[in-house]
């Protein structure tokens, strides 16, 4: 997986992110007008109204930037290494999951993030 930064949202900086999405039976966008021009390929795009199609990524969003200091905005920490970004990320998603299936299986308890980091 390469990763793209993006600084201005033009038809030209946002093809190649399109071109590496996955493939998708349709990509939900705000109502930016550079969205209607890019080429989707076989799926459909649709503008989302509210928050219906966004919010859950939007979650996982504030969840990341909540539990990686080196994702918060306006943060001093930052990642000198693309590698250590990916890791960082990779341990919060493993982790992540983990908790998610105990707490699908014992709904009683509560636990914390930390308690699933494997070492």
């Amino acid at each position: 997986m390469s990763w793209l930064v993006v600084t201005e949202r033009t038809v030209e900086t946002m093809q190649p992110i399109v071109d590496q999405a996955p493939t998708a039976f349709q990509y939900c966008t705000d109502g930016f007008t550079t969205y209607d021009a890019l080429n989707y390929h076989q799926g459909l795009h649709l503008v989302a109204h509210g928050k219906s199609q966004t919010y859950s990524v939007e979650g996982g969003n504030a969840d990341l930037r909540h539990y990686l200091a080196r994702l918060a905005k306006r943060s001093r920490c930052f990642s000198r290494s693309i590698h250590a970004l990916r890791d960082a990320i990779a341990l919060f998603v493993d982790c992540w999951n983990r908790r998610q299936l105990f707490k699908r299986r014992f709904p009683q308890y509560s636990p914390h993030l930390i308690d699933f980091i494997s070492i």
